[in-house]
């Protein structure tokens, strides 16, 4: 009788790669999680219980076929493994790096709920790919056939090279338009090395070249080429431009020097680590060396600075967030590792204002938490007479992002917006009210997860190939 390879969540204890120690990692910006040897990844992919109902798949934005991937890796099975997982998502060793696992597939992993400790899904998703990689699994998209029809990508983030693959792969004639000087997106320029070093994404992103993917670089719409004349240019265009408005923070002194936005900081930091020069950082306006640091905001974008600014060698790291640590809406993890590394977490604290200019210290208020909002979440209400100041040489504001307004940015009154700014389209495909023009990602959702981007880049692509199939029939006929 064969040996059963799965269901060992009983007498096998959840066990995560090996993180680097806090005080060797916080001098770099290398990833801090070791790799699974194969032996580990078998083992802890067998963890799985095959439950009847996948949870972990069904709160799984791509619905991943997590049970059969945890499956063939814990037989041996690893091309296999790879191939399933590539199947249902773009980038699975970039999604197995920084999706928060905690909030999708393992948070909701049926043995996890039983008491075992959650399948360590995502270590187990990154060491698979990362294997196809080392092995030569990973290869360019090669169309059977190469066709007319033309798609125009507006932005090179995750979302919009997600579209581009699934596209390409089926022969149509992809460009993708971006500001930047590199594709990637948040991807590049957002998320630190800690969490994504950068030749995780290049590499993708040469293998969409080798494909056949067109990349127009540091091309801004509506001055380098107007939006009208790329609509005429392509039979279909993909606005994913992601949100990158910083929402702002007003009160006394807000405009002072030393306040900056989390993505003017974290963009300069990923531009180094490229070997590029930065003014700003050599400056000192966005380097944290010797600095009091104090970041506002408890999202990922927060624990992102923070951990940067460790990295950067700041005297004192200080992290303020007006609800408290169960309520934040940042991963736990993150949290975990920064507190590790040293950041300090001023839980139900808000800012009221700022002293000085250039500043030197942030007025906090402090706060509690009463009645639940629409929500459902409580709202953080001011404490009188609980203020004080907190010293700060550099304020970082990371309170999340807006959409730019990109009708008048790229003088189209007619691109359909909501009273937020983002672009009315229909979910399920992308499709706006322009004919021929689709929008996916955190331009039509507001701020998400690189995950949802991707999942909307496959299905906005799924729905043009739709489009281009019945106006082909339509032609035919």
């Amino acid at each position: 009788m064969a040996k059963q390879p799965m269901l060992k969540f009983v007498s096998v204890e959840r066990d995560m790669p090996e993180k680097r120690a806090a005080g060797a990692r916080k001098q770099d910006f290398g990833e801090i999680y070791q790799e699974y040897a194969k032996a580990k990844a078998e083992e802890q992919a067998s963890r799985c219980s095959q439950c009847g109902v996948p949870y972990c798949q069904n709160h799984c934005p791509l619905h991943n076929n997590i049970p059969d991937w945890l499956n063939l890796t814990a037989t041996g099975r690893l091309k296999e493994a790879y191939e399933v997982s590539q199947a249902t998502n773009t980038f699975p060793e970039i999604c197995g790096r920084i999706c928060p696992q905690d909030r999708l597939c393992e948070g909701n992993c049926v043995i996890e709920q039983s008491g075992h400790g959650t399948v360590t899904i995502g270590a187990v998703e990154k060491y698979i790919t990362d294997t196809a990689w080392e092995n030569g699994w990973v290869t360019p998209v090669t169309p059977a056939q190469e066709r007319t029809e033309s798609v125009g990508i507006i932005g090179a983030g995750p979302g919009g090279l997600a579209a581009a693959e699934r596209l390409r792969a089926q022969g149509i004639q992809v460009t993708v338009y971006d500001r930047y000087d590199r594709a990637g997106g948040l991807l590049t320029y957002g998320i630190p090395g800690f969490k994504l070093e950068k030749d995780v994404v290049m590499r993708r992103i040469d293998q969409l070249e080798q494909g056949g993917v067109t990349m127009k670089l540091n091309c801004n719409i509506g001055t380098d080429i107007t939006f009208g004349a790329l609509r005429g240019q392509h039979d279909a265009v993909i606005i994913a431009t992601g949100v990158y408005k910083t929402r702002d923070l007003g009160g006394e002194g807000a405009a002072a020097d030393g306040i900056v936005n989390a993505i003017d900081y974290l963009t300069t930091s990923n531009r180094l680590s490229f070997g590029d020069t930065v003014p700003e950082y050599e400056s000192g306006e966005l380097n944290a060396a010797g600095k009091k640091v104090v970041v506002i905001g408890g999202g990922d974008t927060a624990m992102d600075c923070v951990r940067t600014a460790i990295r950067q060698g700041a005297e004192s790291v200080k992290c303020l967030y007006r609800r408290d640590r169960a309520n934040m809406p940042g991963s736990q993890r993150e949290v975990n590792n920064a507190e590790e590394e040293g950041v300090i977490f001023e839980w139900l604290a808000a800012p009221a204002g700022f002293v000085g200019n250039p500043v030197n210290a942030v007025k906090v208020q402090k706060m509690r938490l009463g009645a639940p909002d629409v929500s459902g979440r409580q709202s953080p209400e001011v404490i009188e007479g609980a203020d004080y100041n907190e010293a700060a040489d550099l304020v970082i504001k990371a309170l999340g992002f807006e959409a730019e307004d990109l009708p008048t940015l790229w003088d189209s009154p007619e691109l359909p917006v909501t009273r937020w700014g983002t672009v009315k389209a229909e979910y399920e495909t992308g499709a706006t009210e322009l004919e021929g023009v689709y929008a996916i990602g955190d331009i039509v959702r507001g701020a998400s997860l690189v995950v949802w981007a991707i999942r909307d880049g496959r299905d906005c692509a799924d729905a043009i190939l739709t489009k281009f199939a019945a106006v082909n029939k339509i032609a035919a006929e």
